[in-house]
């Protein structure tokens, strides 16, 4: 196989550090967003050499560019092992549409009842929370979620909740959740089970059928630009009969049947969920990107990411000042991903430093996962409400190798080595404050 880091956009384009050096970028933030394989973007630009209206046109461009966008749908349900009747698949944006797509078709009254947990991006958080009454299974003092407390507030609830909606694996340690086990939980007690697979399609192989049809996934949401995949795009796996009992508070052109003066007849999902022109390059980088995964193979990837991870926690663990989250010794429901601090130095001024002195991108702050942020470092709810400080992130793709994890080494090292340093990035750091430094989007 052609090498990996070689098969990506960006793995050798130079960027400018505080000194005006030029070097080799190193992206350790790929929980947020990964850099495309060249051959999707090839694809892309090899399809809108015949890309037409969808669905609209009877032109060759429009029923060429119709057929790839429909026979899509059949490789996005085998990628996550969706391959049965009951089931569609519309696309979205992300997984941010997607989740609210469904909140806004599948709730339909604010004294509907939704369990989801203290782990979540709030993409699976607040879509629910402006609708219905959400309640929150918790998790234990390493962050893991506590599977035992979803039973207990589905029993609590006595078949009230509707929906138990929870992430495959968090965007924040890295953790991959029994989302089988939590299907048969909610399926026995009358509900139905929405995951968030943002963080898991690009790392483990998923499947929606169980061991059992109590383990099914009902539906399942995830976006592509965490898979390799430019220009957004994502997907909505789900049950076609739930879906044709809802509609989305999302209306236009391509959902509909017939619109007269008084009355609408909608289209059945996935048509219904689809309203205006898709993004059709997303749609198609999307797909491509799925084959390549699946020709890598989830099992070279999961070795891979264990490998980068145990090397970096191994040392991590070594260093004076360092705190991590999370469980650092048993790793293997884990994803490619770290979260950790420096005492007494900000997670904004490491990450500044990591990027400005060394080109290394990671995250810092909180992740778009603020309440599990606080549990993860043990800071209570405040009043007012206000974001947490948090901690620095860094995440492994496919193309990361030891080299990267070396550089990262060295440059944590030297920071947690030289107080001289340390004070001239603290008042650097004190400046741009006072002079509106952009905040962080969490």
């Amino acid at each position: 196989m052609e090498n990996i880091r070689n098969m990506m956009f960006g793995t050798n384009t130079l960027v400018e550090l505080d000194n005006g050096k030029l070097t080799p970028g190193i992206n350790l933030d790929n929980a947020a967003t990964t850099p495309p394989f060249k051959a999707v973007v090839r694809e892309i630009e090899k399809q809108l050499q015949c890309y037409g209206s969808i669905g609209r046109g009877k032109g060759q461009k429009s029923e060429h560019s119709t057929e790839i966008y429909v026979e899509g749908r059949d490789i996005v349900k085998d990628f996550v092992g969706a391959n049965d009747d009951r089931y569609t698949v519309f696309y979205t944006n992300s997984t941010t549409d997607g989740m609210n797509k469904l909140a806004s078709a599948l709730i339909e009254s604010p004294n509907d009842v939704v369990l989801t947990t203290r782990m979540e991006h709030h993409a699976n958080d607040l879509p629910w929370r402006e609708r219905a009454k959400v309640v929150y299974a918790e998790v234990d003092a390493l962050g893991r979620l506590i599977i035992d407390d979803i039973e207990r507030l589905l029993i609590m609830y006595g078949g009230a909740i509707k929906y138990v909606s929870v992430t495959a694996a968090s965007n924040v340690t890295g953790y991959v959740n029994d989302v089988h086990k939590i299907a048969k939980l909610a399926h026995r007690y009358g509900a139905k089970i929405i995951v968030d697979g943002a963080q898991i399609v690009a790392h483990r192989a998923f499947s929606m059928i169980g061991n059992t049809p109590e383990e099914d996934i009902d539906f399942f949401v995830f976006s592509a630009h965490k898979m390799y995949s430019p220009f957004g795009g994502g997907a909505v796996v789900g049950q076609a009969e739930i879906l044709n009992e809802h509609i989305p508070q999302f209306y236009g052109g391509g959902m509909v049947k017939a619109v007269c003066d008084n009355s609408v007849v909608y289209l059945p999902a996935p048509d219904r969920y689809e309203a205006g022109s898709p993004n059709y390059p997303g749609v198609v980088g999307m797909l491509n990107a799925m084959k390549i995964l699946k020709c890598i193979g989830f099992d070279y990837i999961k070795n891979h990411e264990q490998l980068l991870l145990r090397k970096t926690l191994k040392e991590l663990r070594k260093l004076p000042g360092i705190v991590l989250y999370g469980d650092s010794n048993h790793i293997a429901d884990r994803v490619g991903i770290i979260v950790f601090n420096i005492k007494n130095i900000h997670n904004e001024i490491v990450a500044e430093y990591l990027a400005n002195h060394h080109a290394i991108a990671t995250r810092h702050a909180a992740f778009c996962a603020h309440p599990y942020v606080r549990r993860l470092t043990k800071v209570d709810d405040p009043t007012p409400c206000e974001s947490p400080e948090g901690m620095i992130r860094i995440s492994f793709g496919i193309y990361n190798d030891e080299a990267d994890v070396d550089a990262f080494l060295h440059a944590i090292k030297a920071l947690l080595f030289c107080e001289n340093l340390q004070d001239e990035l603290r008042n650097n750091m004190t400046t741009d404050l006072l002079l509106g430094k952009p905040y962080d989007r969490g």
